[in-house]
């Protein structure tokens, strides 16, 4: 399984392992969105057999491009040594067929910079959250995302659902933000079976709740320099 912490927020962990542990399947979860995040304080990247981090540029913690995975069985490290150096071990031993994964020196001095930043970041996203959350919650047919009460946040994005009951629809309000100059995302859309390398490739499965996600949810601007007046602008759009 190949569960998601989607905009930060973390998965059902406890139900996914059961479900893991009865059908004897391994859980590789996908945390690109999940950096520093901590689930009954617990970091989130001890459950499951693996995690997948994102250090891409667009992350709350990031190397501009990279990433990490975090694993408890130590055979996951020597496969993955292997991979990311083209599957080469020694001078002439070639174990796997690799890749060219290796982290260069100028993003690991950007990662260890980031890094001594990470906590002021986090809390200044939280404020800009809180505020937009004040300004929105409140209009009818918007869904704000609380969290898991269990687990901490990063506050790396800030989705909403523009449901059937408000005003507009999520492509109309979209377009009207995007006329303003505050560019919003569809994030993620359309769902990844409709994308074009994947359509009519493999066998039809309805997903009609992804599917209906995938036309609502808006992520709305959300960085450190974000201001309290730039909120209001763009709240005061819908």
């Amino acid at each position: 399984m190949i569960p998601v912490h989607v905009y930060g927020h973390v998965c059902n962990v406890e139900e996914i392992q059961k479900i893991a542990e009865k059908y004897n399947i391994k859980v590789i979860y996908d945390a690109a969105h999940a950096f520093g995040i901590e689930h009954e304080g617990n970091g989130i990247g001890v459950y499951g057999d693996a995690s997948v981090f994102s250090f891409h540029a667009t992350k709350v913690f990031n190397t501009v491009e990279g990433g990490a995975v975090t694993f408890n069985d130590h055979k996951i490290y020597e496969k993955l040594y292997n991979l990311k150096n083209f599957g080469i071990r020694g001078e002439e031993l070639v174990t796997q067929v690799g890749a060219n994964a290796k982290m260069n020196e100028f993003c690991a001095i950007m990662g260890l910079c980031n890094l001594k930043h990470i906590s002021s970041a986090m809390e200044a996203r939280k404020h800009i959250v809180e505020h937009y959350i004040r300004r929105l919650r409140e209009i009818e047919g918007i869904i704000t995302f609380e969290g898991n009460e269990k687990s901490t946040k990063n506050y790396a994005y800030f989705p909403i659902l523009i449901t059937n009951t408000y005003k507009s629809s999520r492509n109309e309000i979209y377009e009207k933000l995007k006329e303003n100059g505050v560019h919003a995302r569809k994030y993620f859309y359309p769902v990844t079976s409709d994308q074009a390398c994947f359509k009519n490739k493999y066998r039809y499965i309805d997903i009609p709740c992804a599917r209906s996600l995938a036309e609502q949810v808006l992520t709305l601007p959300l960085y450190e320099g974000l201001s309290d007046e730039e909120v209001d602008m763009i709240a005061d759009l819908f």
